[in-house]
C-alpha cells in the first residue's frame, strides 16, 4: 500500500503520490491508522484491536459488534474477496474520519473507491461503516 503510512499516521495526498513528495496529509488519528495498517497487514487481531469495547461495524447490509464479531467478519471478507484497500484520502470531523479508499480484489466492480465513515471514542474506533 504505497500511500499509506501508518508510522506517520497519514494518507499521501493525490499531489505527494504524483511527485514523490514524503509529506504526509492529512493526518490520520491513531486508530484510523492502526486499523489501516492492519488490514494492509493482513492482521485481524491488530485490526480487532483498533476498535473500542462493544463497537459495530456495519458492511454489505449486516452490523456486526464487538471484537470477536468483528475479527470474524474481517477474516470471512478476506477469505472470500482477497482484497486490498488503498486510502485516498480522508476528511477530519472532530470524533469523525471519512476516508475514500480504492478497493481491489476477487469481488464483482473490483476496482471500486469505497466510504469509510469512522467514529472515534478515545484512543479506539467506536463505529465504522463500509458503503460505497
Amino acid at each position: 500500500m504505497a500511500n499509506f503510512d501508518a508510522e506517520a499516521g497519514g494518507i499521501l495526498p493525490p499531489a505527494a503520490r504524483r511527485k514523490g513528495d514524503a509529506e504526509i496529509s492529512p493526518e490520520l488519528s491513531a486508530p484510523v491508522a492502526a486499523y489501516f495498517g492492519a488490514d494492509a497487514a493482513c492482521d485481524s487481531e491488530a485490526l480487532a484491536g483498533s476498535f473500542a469495547d462493544g463497537t459495530a461495524v456495519k458492511d454489505e447490509g449486516g452490523t456486526r459488534v464487538g471484537a470477536d464479531a468483528i475479527r470474524a467478519w474481517w477474516r470471512a471478507a478476506r477469505a472470500r474477496y482477497q482484497f486490498d484497500n488503498e486510502p485516498l484520502d480522508a476528511v477530519n470531523e472532530g470524533d469523525r474520519v471519512l476516508v475514500r479508499a480504492r478497493a481491489t480484489g476477487d469481488f464483482p466492480g473490483s476496482a471500486a473507491t469505497l466510504r469509510f465513515a469512522f467514529e472515534l471514542e478515545g484512543t479506539g474506533i467506536r463505529r465504522l461503516e463500509i458503503g460505497a
